[in-house]
């Protein structure tokens, strides 16, 4: 299978990255940093595929599609790419840092979704998973925008799949509480007690392998 996996560069990511290549898959990633995309490009060269994109530039996105397409039409296509709020009430967080994660958490996987899914369509066949979060079905104080920027994913996601020819399939995804860098950014040493990205994919992985047109708009959650 072709996989494409956004904000490859750490975390869940990163972690899916490893597990597909591991497991025979094709993979092509973009993330932002520049050392991770040269590193993996080492450890794995041809036919895998990694380039340093910002996802909320959507032209860059195309010319980074156009590249990928040219491998094949993806199976699996994972909208992973996402930043979170620095914890504030909502009216003590800056504008542009509530644009900045409104721009990558939904513009990014709205240019991620126009460069590829037309090729899926055409072919009337693959998945598009858009990672949402606990926090884009239930709310938190000091995580307005991110818990904005996930229920947006639901709502998209949801909207997405009802546009999709049949053999397709849209899922809103919640990764359930992961120990990354995102998570400690709110919760500090409280995320240490939470599954690792590695140990996650051992069973999200292949947990999104099994995803087809059952179910389309769904809502789901790994580990349920």
């Amino acid at each position: 299978m072709l996989i494409v996996i956004t904000g490859v560069t750490r975390g869940l990511g990163l972690a899916l990255a490893k597990w597909y290549i591991k497991n025979g898959h094709t993979v092509a990633g973009c993330g932002r940093s520049g050392q991770v995309i040269f590193e993996l490009r080492l450890d794995h060269p041809s036919p895998h595929a990694f380039e340093v994109v910002d996802v909320t530039q959507a032209v860059k996105v195309g010319i980074w599609a156009e590249r990928v397409l040219g491998i094949g039409v993806p199976d699996l296509l994972i909208n992973n790419a996402a930043l979170m709020n620095d914890p504030a009430p909502l009216w003590a967080i800056p504008a542009e840092k509530f644009a900045q994660v409104i721009n990558v958490n939904v513009i990014g996987v709205t240019n991620v979704i126009r460069a590829f899914v037309p090729a899926m369509v055409e072919r009337k066949k693959g998945v598009v998973v858009n990672l949402s979060s606990g926090w884009g079905r239930s709310v938190s104080p000091e995580v307005a925008p991110y818990c904005a920027s996930k229920w947006a994913i639901e709502g998209l996601t949801k909207a997405l799949a009802e546009e999709l020819p049949p053999g397709m399939a849209a899922v809103p995804l919640n990764p359930g509480v992961i120990d990354t860098a995102m998570l400690r950014q709110c919760w500090a040493e409280g995320a240490a007690g939470h599954i690792r990205p590695e140990a996650w994919a051992e069973a999200a992985a292949p947990f999104l392998l099994k995803l087809g047109p059952k179910d389309n708009g769904k809502s789901l959650t790994v580990g349920e």
